[in-house]
């Protein structure tokens, strides 16, 4: 019998608590080094991966990798404490390697591999969930890079089912294994079925039970219910969180901690501002509003104050138009 199968049958669900994992997803373009370091402030993440940095014909400067990942320069942390993996995204062994040797000078708390990236553009260039068609391919870039980097820094991966179905799922999941991934992200959809529900938790499991590495779910879980019907369906307590922990900043702690994590609009409005003033610092004048109202748009589908926020500023273009509209006296 699998160990995994072993211990989800045996231990309690206090015990499930206590060992279960939360992991906060990398979005393109949202999700961060900004909003990793507000969303861990609130609790209940046990590791952050960052958005992907694209490898192509060159090894990068350490600034590049520094640029997605400005915790490299503070021991690999968001400012909370919580460990960050890097993303690299390519298909070429040669170079991804040479670039995980490079990073791995860094000493990231993790590399991650991505290969369930679905941009056309990406995938135009063999990079993301289209190597899912080519498991024998995806074997031996995980090989090359697991063999560049220092045994003591972890490999992983992300992936989709496949990229038209989920014919070679398991091969997939098993390739990356072989290759020396030790932990798998499964996004439970193709690459065809984007974002779209349903995620198919019962794939996750399906693949969990033909690997010995841990794998973890992604997909579909904004809720602390939809948590326990994952878990239900795949068999897999560890998570990792995307569009859930926008739209509710709670969402891991919620996990974690039941009701007691909840948090409330009045509560979150200290992270808001925090997040702003991070945004100012950090990005160009013609893009802050853009960055506030995108965030908002996800905090809405939990916070129905967010909705009233969110209106206001539709038409806000001006930063300090905005101070004005949203925090006025803070």
């Amino acid at each position: 019998m699998p160990f995994f199968c072993f211990r989800w049958n045996t231990i309690s669900y206090k015990q499930e608590l206590d060992t279960l994992r939360i992991f906060l997803a990398p979005m393109e373009g949202l999700l961060d080094f900004v909003l990793r370091d507000i969303l861990t402030r609130v609790g209940g993440v046990d590791c952050c991966v960052t958005e992907f940095v694209r490898v192509s014909g060159s090894v990068l400067p350490n600034r590049s990798f520094q640029r997605i990942a400005p915790e490299l320069l503070a021991g690999s942390r968001t400012p909370s404490g919580v460990p960050v993996r890097v993303q690299l995204l390519g298909s070429d062994p040669h170079f991804m390697s040479a670039n995980a040797f490079r990073l791995a000078q860094l000493e990231p708390a993790g590399i991650d591999l991505n290969f369930g990236c679905p941009a056309k553009t990406v995938n135009r260039h063999q990079g993301g969930a289209i190597l899912l068609r080519e498991p024998e391919r995806i074997n031996a870039l995980v090989k090359a890079i697991r063999a560049s980097i220092p045994s003591h820094i972890p490999l992983t991966a992300k992936m989709r089912l496949g990229y038209e179905d989920k014919s070679l799922a398991i091969e997939c999941a098993r390739a990356m294994q072989e290759g020396g991934a030790e932990e798998l992200v499964v996004h439970a959809r193709t690459k065809v079925e984007g974002y779209r529900p349903p995620a198919h938790w019962e794939w996750v499991g399906r693949i969990q039970a033909e690997l010995w590495i841990p794998v973890i779910a992604n997909g579909e879980i904004w809720t602390v219910e939809d948590y326990h019907r994952c878990v239900e369906i795949s068999g897999v307590a560890d998570v990792m969180l995307g569009r859930g922990m926008l739209a509710n900043p709670a969402l891991a702690n919620m996990i974690k901690l039941g009701e007691s994590g909840t948090l409330s609009w009045e509560s979150l409005q200290p992270l808001l501002h925090g997040f702003w003033e991070l945004v100012k610092q950090r990005t160009l004048p013609k893009t802050q509003c853009g960055r506030m109202k995108q965030w908002l748009n996800y905090l809405r589908n939990a916070y129905p104050e967010a909705e009233t926020a969110f209106q206001s500023l539709r038409r806000v273009t001006l930063p300090e138009e905005l101070d004005a509209k949203l925090f006025a006296g803070q």
